[in-house]
């Protein structure tokens, strides 16, 4: 038995396991903190900047490990964006941590090509083991899971972005298969000039780019007040398409939207797209991590009804870019829908464990499931669980900043570790606003715009932060707006 699984079945070694975790990343988590929370979040180089810092051609003559090193600061740092630091709030967070960086160093190191089970059989059976782990983590239901015994199971995409791709071209093979058996007269031509897809128009802009890519149509449909993409809607499209002579096949629904997190009715969706024979895509890239704790379950509620989920460790749970995970319940249509099988690929273990080729656009993939697997042993899911708490609270912390200045309005519900925001008064005032902050250069945030109201989201990105950072990015944000409205005057 290894020593992972005595400290499983040993609570005593298993919390004295995690103290030492703990402990031992402390002394560096307060170096990186320091290296990185004293830079400027957001560089002031102009484009063009690294040209005249490197010579014009690559050196004839090898350098020193020594001059690379140095060029590091001079050259790299200063065009750096500082994702990891606590005064970072854009966008969503990109995680990291040790575990994860020693774990993408020895994939390097091993150096496979894992896109069949010979070209790497542990390359193959730990992703699959992984996503086992990670979706029983999260709830899902055993039908997405390998575990089982049936065809379903969980692979590593680079993006969420693929996963969706990706689910749109498994759906695009169904219906036609469908269509087809249905209509012998049609050809696939017409088959796919009549189908259609779904969306909020909360999404993000990825689901428009694979409509783009796989060639069909998407329809965005309006989000209602609370920005949640219902049932009823989708069902209206559904049958007036059916009605136009079209083919509904796909629908996505956004658990945790980019602008605002918010939560499409996951159980109101799904049902519909059963009953229309619809695939219904689930897109949770950012807030899925948080379904590792049971509290916030009940928001993906009708993940029964799903045909695919996908999200990002690579966002909230400590595991490093590019890791995102996919299950499906009926990867066939993918795999059918990949299968390009020469002579050199093939092997005589065929069929007896997945070829991830078949799973993904790339026929590459490197061994990312190292990663999950450093991360999920050396942290434990109560410590993943505490960290996704810790972000969520610090969201109300500064919400609770914002409501207590009456010139301030908090926009949309405060949902995980995001909080959106605005001076009270004109889109031109918050743009204005946001231009005094990011000019200032010690945090940085982005806007985005819903219903033609324009907003600040200020989302917790570092597992560096800590309360006082909050406070901090708060002051400069009130300090900010001092000076705007007292120019104003």
């Amino acid at each position: 038995m290894t020593s992972h699984y005595k400290l499983h079945n040993n609570k005593k070694e298993t919390n004295s396991h995690l103290l030492h975790v703990a402990d031992s990343e402390l002394s560096s988590k307060k170096t990186s903190r320091s290296r990185c929370g004293n830079r400027r979040v957001l560089p002031e180089v102009q484009p063009g900047y690294l040209r005249p810092l490197i010579p014009a051609e690559a050196p004839e003559k090898p350098e020193s490990w020594q001059d690379v090193m140095a060029d590091i600061e001079r050259v790299i740092m200063p065009g750096v964006t500082h994702w990891h630091s606590p005064k970072f709030h854009a966008y969503f967070p990109t995680a990291n941590s040790y575990p994860a960086i020693v774990a993408d160093m020895l994939s390097g190191a091993i150096a496979c090509i894992g896109f069949t089970w010979i070209a790497s059989p542990a390359c193959t059976e730990l992703e699959v083991e992984m996503l086992n782990w990670l979706g029983k983590m999260l709830g899902l239901p055993e039908e997405f899971l390998a575990s089982s015994g049936g065809q379903a199971g969980g692979v590593i995409q680079g993006t969420a972005s693929e996963a969706t791709l990706v689910a749109l071209l498994g759906a695009k093979a169904k219906a036609i298969k469908r269509a087809q058996e249905e209509h012998p007269e049609w050809d696939e031509t017409t088959i796919v000039s009549k189908l259609v897809g779904y969306t909020s128009n909360q999404s993000h802009s990825s689901v428009e780019r694979a409509g783009l890519l796989g060639g069909v149509k998407l329809r965005s449909l309006k989000a209602d007040s609370n920005l949640q993409l219902r049932g009823e809607t989708l069902e209206a499209a559904i049958k007036q398409d059916l009605a136009d002579g079209l083919i509904p096949f796909y629908a996505v629904c956004t658990l945790g939207t980019t602008n605002t997190c918010a939560f499409d009715r996951l159980d109101e969706l799904g049902p519909v797209g059963n009953k229309y024979n619809v695939w219904i895509h689930v897109d949770a890239a950012y807030a899925g991590s948080a379904f590792v704790c049971p509290e916030y379950r009940p928001l993906m509620k009708g993940i029964e009804t799903a045909d695919s989920f996908n999200f990002n460790p690579h966002k909230w749970m400590l595991v490093n870019f590019d890791c995102s995970a996919m299950w499906l319940k009926e990867p066939y249509w993918i795999v059918n829908a990949f299968n390009v099988d020469p002579l050199y690929l093939k092997h005589d273990m065929q069929g007896s464990a997945p070829d991830y080729r078949h799973w993904q656009i790339p026929l590459g993939r490197r061994f990312r499931a190292l990663k999950l697997w450093f991360v999920l042993r050396l942290y434990g899911v109560e410590n993943i669980q505490a960290h996704i708490r810790r972000h969520c609270a610090f969201a109300k912390q500064f919400e609770a900043l914002c409501v207590a200045d009456e010139r301030f309005e908090i926009f949309s519900t405060v949902q995980m570790g995001l909080a959106c925001f605005r001076l009270k008064g004109t889109n031109e005032l918050n743009e204005a606003l946001l231009k005094r902050i990011n000019g200032r250069g010690k945090i940085h945030l982005v806007p985005s715009k819903v219903n033609d109201t324009y907003f600040l989201r200020m989302a917790v990105c570092s597992r560096f932060t800590e309360a006082a950072d909050i406070d901090y990015s708060w002051k400069e944000v009130a300090a900010s707006a001092d000076e705007l409205l007292a120019e104003k005057k």
